[in-house]
């Protein structure tokens, strides 16, 4: 019986243990995101995470939680205004753009004439 109860307390412990690392993770990425903290403060949050990582990364969540919250979304609307930005940017050529890629591709031999009016409709549809 005692086997079965080591193995739940290594599954428990593990557990704990992946959910802290995370926590740590979160607790240092944001750190270093959060242009609004000075320096000098990041350096006491860091020396803390070192000597008392449990309690210092409690603390961290508990008063910069909500925080973090917000630099995280702020983040994640960047990244996805970046990725749209880019889309557009590769996605927006003219009619006209396309078929003066598509006569350069012509010209230089890389498609037929058949496909070259192909691409041509398309452009102008």
């Amino acid at each position: 019986m005692a086997n079965f109860w080591d193995f739940i307390y290594l599954i428990a412990s593990s557990f704990l243990f992946v959910a802290y690392l995370i926590i740590l993770f979160h607790v240092v990425v944001d750190l270093f995101r959060d242009p609004a903290l000075p320096g000098g403060y990041k350096v006491l949050w860091l020396i803390g995470l070192v000597f008392l990582p449990f309690l210092t990364a409690l603390f961290y969540v508990l008063i910069r939680g909500t925080g973090m919250a917000e630099r995280q979304l702020a983040a994640a609307q960047r990244v996805k205004s970046d990725t749209d930005a880019y889309i557009r940017q590769v996605a927006a050529k003219s009619p006209a753009e396309q078929i003066c890629d598509a006569k350069a591709l012509l010209d230089a031999g890389t498609i037929s004439q058949g496909e070259f009016d192909r691409l041509k409709e398309k452009a102008l549809a």
